[in-house]
């Protein structure tokens, strides 16, 4: 006896409730019945007849000039629009966009009278349109293009404005750093990486526009030859000829599921961002400033390999530009730099650091930036006009456009000639070990690379100031030390003033000249990395460098800890100065037992935490005396100890190992 078996349902799947699939069901057979009914009634051979009669040719002809009229008008008015409503924050934005939506959701023939009201002979704009320019929209072509318009429109600028909202703006605001004015950054890299939400909407507005009826008919009326479209003509023929009637809908029917089917549900287009990621296949949208020839793989350099004197000589930046900001605010502080510095700005979350970045690139409302750079006052100059490049943290390459062609962006903004900008683009790259990547795009190079690439970008533009913003973040360890080397080895050479921005000491102190912490948008200390590293003045940047740090009121004896208890110092502050105690992990010792001896500083705590740090261990204590203390021991040390978590423990701290800051 054979056993019927069943398909076993795929692993993760849920089953599909019954309550749910019943009405689903008859949705989709709800949907379907009436297209149904068109391919059932359709008489088949007699189709061709009906497609090629004259009245049905003329129509067609007149449906494909309006809505492609209509189409055009959408995307030089809609495109503007959706833009404003993506990027722009204005009183009544809400209500611009309930007229946007109004189309959508109004009746057709409603959508007439409004536009025979506003545009007729004897509407509002109607009257004054005829005498002064002799148009009359109503039972004219141009009327059923402006019927079209009115109601096709909405569906390119939601889906634009739907693409245009996933696009994050680093894009444009790195462009604009760049010397792209906001008409170019608009052309070369806005509409390219929103490609794909452009061309949903167009083919949704002029698939609407195509099959307009009531707002055409209610005002520009049934004229054959001047306003009679092919929705119109099936209208007459439903009356005359049935059967030609189904045959015309089965053609609009076609029309509508071929541009359905080739968006295949992309409604927004929202941009993938593919940047950076080499395991996603890459982005074939080209852009008006890619002169990269598809397929190219080859050669990236201009015609010849230079040698590194050359690379050297003809990236080599002469001029020098110290930097003078007044930033006022959110951030607040005044900073002067001379040519050749390079200044890391640290600070915690919210410090301000990011702030004062897009205050100096005019960028932000939260800030403001007196800028000077050299003799030159860029205050009131746009960002694209002040010679600030910016690297943001993760590079923001401009996915469309091949290596070279990021590179030789800012060129061509700023008016280098294409064969030039190719040539000194090639230059930056080789410089910054990657000019063989030229022909690639961003998805297909590592992390490390598209920073590279990313910094030649910024340097060849030949900036006044540099901003990087956490450059290096992204990257893993051994990636990040090669890119640090590449990046300090041209910053010894740079002429302006380079701002950092970073969260790692290491780069804080093997790149920059200057520390500049911040905190809550003030400046907390400024000074070489040695004397932050020796003495920090902020619990933030103590803790970053993997040190204690205890805030509290000096006393003749040492520091009153905030949190409660006494800290003894060898070098107490003056009684009733607020103070920082900074403590180094290797100078805590941790017992058994109550240490006796020389130790003025002494705790009891427990064992919370251990992790390896190197070839040390770091462990976490806490204690009811004292704030939490890490300390940093040796493996055999721990061992002898007993160590573990919850183990109860004595701490012990010289007093001659506790340095007391004032703040």
């Amino acid at each position: 006896m054979s056993r019927l078996s069943f398909p076993r349902r795929a692993p993760g799947r849920t089953r599909t409730p019954v309550a749910l699939a019943v009405p689903a069901l008859l949705a989709v057979a709800f949907l379907f019945l009436p297209l149904a009914g068109i391919l059932v009634r359709t008489s088949w051979g007699e189709v061709g007849d009906h497609l090629t009669s004259p009245g049905v040719v003329e129509a067609l002809q007149l449906s494909l000039l309006v809505s492609f009229w209509a189409l055009a008008l959408s995307l030089v008015l809609g495109v503007p629009l959706a833009w404003l409503l993506a990027r722009v924050d204005f009183p009544g934005k809400a209500f611009v966009r309930s007229l946007v939506l109004l189309p959508m959701v109004l009746p057709p023939t409603v959508g007439g009278v409004a536009l025979l009201l506003a545009f007729g002979r004897r509407g509002l704009l109607g009257p004054w349109l005829e005498d002064t320019f002799g148009i009359t929209l109503p039972f004219h072509t141009s009327g059923a293009v402006v019927a079209a318009t009115f109601v096709a429109m909405p569906f390119l600028v939601i889906s634009l404005e739907g693409a245009l909202g996933g696009l994050r703006p680093r894009y444009e605001e790195t462009a604009a750093s760049l010397g792209a004015s906001p008409v170019r950054v608009f052309a070369t890299v806005t509409l390219p990486m929103v490609a794909p939400g452009l061309l949903a909407g167009a083919a949704l507005t002029w698939a609407r526009a195509l099959g307009e009826f009531g707002a055409t008919i209610t005002f520009a009326g049934n004229l054959p030859g001047t306003t009679q479209t092919l929705p119109l003509q099936v209208y007459l023929l439903l009356q005359n000829s049935p059967e030609a009637a189904t045959s015309v809908s089965l053609l609009l029917l076609v029309i509508a599921m071929a541009v359905l089917i080739a968006l295949r549900g992309r409604w927004t287009g929202t941009p993938r961002d593919t940047a950076g990621d080499p395991n996603r296949r890459r982005n074939r949208a080209t852009s008006p400033d890619d002169d990269t020839e598809p397929g190219t793989e080859a050669k990236a350099g201009p015609g010849r390999e230079y040698t590194a004197a050359e690379v050297k000589e003809a990236t080599t930046v002469d001029e020098r530009w110290a930097l003078h900001a007044d930033v006022t605010g959110f951030t607040r502080l005044v900073l002067d730099a001379e040519p050749g510095t390079t200044i890391a700005v640290v600070g915690p979350n919210g410090a301000g650091k990011t702030t004062l970045l897009r205050a100096i690139l005019g960028l932000t409302t939260r800030a403001h930036a007196e800028l000077r750079l050299g003799a030159l006052d860029v205050t009131a100059l746009a960002p694209h006009r002040r010679g600030v490049a910016w690297v943001p943290q993760d590079g923001a390459l401009f996915p469309h456009l091949s290596a070279l062609s990021n590179t030789a962006y800012g060129l061509r903004a700023h008016g280098v000639t294409r064969a030039e900008a190719r040539r000194t683009a090639q230059l930056w790259l080789d410089r910054l070990d990657v000019g063989h990547l030229a022909h690639r795009r961003p998805a297909q190079v590592s992390g490390g690379q598209a920073q590279r690439v990313a910094l030649a970008r910024a340097l060849a533009t030949r900036p006044r100031l540099l901003l990087l913003d956490e450059p290096l973040a992204a990257l893993d360890q051994t990636t990040r030390a090669r890119v640090r080397h590449t990046l300090r080895t041209h910053l010894d050479g740079f002429g302006g003033v380079c701002l950092m921005v970073t969260h790692d000491p290491v780069e804080a102190v093997s790149l920059a000249d200057r520390v500049l912490v911040l905190d809550e948008g003030r400046v907390v200390q400024d000074a070489p990395p040695a004397d932050v590293t020796r003495h920090p003045r902020s619990p933030w940047v103590a803790r970053m460098l993997g040190k204690n740090a205890w805030p509290g009121t000096a006393t003749a004896d040492g520091l009153a800890l905030t949190g409660g208890g006494l800290l003894v110092a060898a070098d107490p502050l003056s009684p009733g100065t607020r103070a920082l105690a900074i403590i180094a992990p290797e100078a805590v010792s941790v017992h058994r037992d109550r240490p006796s001896g020389s130790p003025r500083n002494v705790w009891p705590g427990t064992v919370r935490e251990i992790t390896a740090s190197g070839s040390r261990l770091r462990v976490l204590i806490t204690s009811e005396r004292a704030p939490d203390l890490v300390a940093e021991i040796t493996p055999q040390a721990a061992v002898e100890l007993a160590l573990a978590d919850g183990v109860p423990v004595w701490t012990s701290v010289k007093a001659t190992e506790a340095t007391v800051v004032a703040l």
